[in-house]
């Protein structure tokens, strides 16, 4: 046994289709795509959304919940991951970015009461949780909202 002798199994390979070479072959005149219409012309494929006349599918699904166009989307940051961030000075948005906090300056900031904090801080954003105000304040430190 050497690779000269390799052979594909019996049965797995088929000669190529060879069409439009006269009608005497069978597959002649059309070439095997019948007559007319989008399919039998060259470059005539039809995209798998496409139903003809029919009201598309995404037309005959019925619409569910409500958009509101007015939501503000908010840039959460948690009493935890205050603790990295230096205390010396009043943390506004931009220190947040700037510690890696959060990811716009364009976006509003609120802050959440998850987590603990020790130090009196002064927090400047623009929005900020019952519990996370409560609990800058136990610490000895004030929210400023705006």
């Amino acid at each position: 046994m050497d690779l000269s002798t390799l052979k594909p199994a019996p049965g797995s390979t088929k000669n190529r289709k060879r069409v439009g070479r006269g009608t005497g072959s069978g597959r002649g005149k059309t070439s095997t795509r019948g007559h007319k219409g989008q399919k039998s012309r060259s470059g005539g494929s039809v995209n798998a959304w496409m139903e003809g006349g029919q009201m598309p599918l995404h037309l005959r699904l019925p619409k569910r919940g409500f958009k509101n166009i007015f939501r503000e989307e908010y840039q959460i940051v948690n009493l935890f991951s205050l603790k990295d961030v230096p205390t010396d000075e009043p943390i506004t948005v931009d220190v947040l970015k700037k510690h890696g906090k959060i990811k716009s300056l364009n976006k509003p900031v609120k802050v959440l009461g998850h987590g603990e904090i020790e130090a009196a801080v002064t927090v400047v954003v623009t929005a900020c949780s019952k519990t996370a105000r409560e609990k800058i304040e136990a610490a000895g430190g004030k929210v400023e909202v705006g």
